[in-house]
């Protein structure tokens, strides 16, 4: 792969060797192109792919799974078995992707997706914590959708979760709710996310790896979940309590990996196969703990090998000493400030009943941009 580059990059000095790597490219891409598709895919298609087609039109219309790129076997073959669990699947890949852009909103890296079926692009070809943080959130937003549609009746194979009673539960309340159905979100994930993975014929350092971080996103909204009770009773006397168990909103998954990503433990595989870390000063990963095996690129400037599309341009905050601020996020480049005219909502006013009435204002401000 390494003689390719000098064509890939437009600086080939040997003509003569102008004719083998021509045969080679189609076989080898590019550094920074020719990701493999993933699953990952499915969140970033309208709805409407999903939907499976009505009986009187089966036989006109595109099976759902042959429309999803992608997927292993494996997954095709889960597609064929649970068609209508496909919507919710895409569902939860979207909600990942939306909430990994707002938590690196701020970051050099922004969790930035590209127009492929690989979505987030070569930086998904380092195992790095930014890769490590993608397959974990993307599994949490799956376990989070199946188990929400569980619930909501939207899956034939599952209903409301028949999780026992919470043993610290208050001995005249009524468990008995409709929870939802984290157990079977978390099993439907794990068989569907992980298969690529874990069917491989060869277990590499790569694939362990993506299984523990799936692993850790999927316990991220076990961990997450909390019991829930509503008071029941005339003019609100709160005679009767019922609980169930309730997922928790999907910012709160977000923030809890965020953390994990920020306390990564950078492993290695040692003789047994098993992952471990590189400096023995530090603690074994637990399986709620994020792990990554290659450093960061600097995400600084652009550079498409990586994934990188630099912080030129970016908005950042002038008086901020965080990663949005104008020092750290535009890497001492400096940055350029302008005038922007700004339209809001003010002087806000509530109506009886039921609306509330707003003017809008203008304002200047400035607007900070990284060089």
């Amino acid at each position: 792969m390494d003689i390719l580059k000098p064509l890939c990059q437009g600086s080939l000095r040997r003509p003569v060797l102008l004719p083998l790597l021509l045969l080679l490219l189609p076989k080898y891409a590019c550094e920074g192109k020719g990701i493999a598709a993933s699953w990952f895919h499915m969140g970033t298609q309208p709805a409407e792919v999903f939907q499976v087609p009505e009986p009187q039109h089966l036989a006109t219309a595109t099976p759902v799974c042959k429309q999803i790129s992608g997927l292993s076997k494996r997954q095709s073959k889960l597609c064929l078995m649970y068609q209508d669990h496909m919507t919710s699947v895409s569902r939860g890949a979207k909600m990942a992707i939306a909430e990994c852009q707002w938590q690196f909103r701020h970051s050099r890296w922004n969790c930035s997706t590209v127009k492929d079926h690989s979505v987030f692009g070569p930086m998904l070809k380092i195992a790095s914590r930014e890769t490590a943080f993608t397959y974990a959130i993307t599994a949490a937003g799956v376990v989070h959708a199946i188990s929400r549609a569980c619930h909501d009746g939207h899956l034939s194979s599952c209903g409301c979760s028949r999780h026992g009673r919470p043993r610290d539960l208050h001995s005249n309340w009524i468990w008995g709710g409709c929870s939802d159905n984290l157990e079977y979100g978390y099993k439907f994930t794990r068989e569907f996310v992980d298969s690529r993975e874990r069917r491989a014929v060869r277990k590499t350092a790569r694939s362990i790896m993506n299984v523990h971080n799936n692993r850790a996103g999927r316990r991220a909204v076990l961990w997450k979940a909390r019991v829930t009770c509503k008071c029941h009773g005339v003019s609100g006397s709160c005679t009767l309590m019922s609980c169930w168990k309730q997922l928790a909103p999907f910012r709160e998954i977000g923030d809890f990996l965020k953390d994990k990503y920020d306390g990564a433990t950078e492993v290695r595989l040692n003789k047994l196969g098993r992952l471990e870390t590189r400096d023995p000063r530090f603690n074994s990963p637990t399986p709620n703990d994020l792990v990554y095996m290659d450093e960061s690129p600097s995400y600084c400037n652009r550079n498409s090998s990586v994934g990188s599309l630099g912080t030129q341009g970016r908005q950042c905050n002038r008086t901020s000493q965080g990663l949005d601020g104008c020092n750290l996020l535009c890497c001492g480049r400096g940055y350029n400030t302008q005038k922007a005219v700004v339209r809001e909502r003010c002087d806000c006013k509530f109506h009886w009943c039921c609306f509330v009435e707003c003017k809008v204002c203008t304002k200047t401000v400035d607007m900070h941009t990284c060089k």
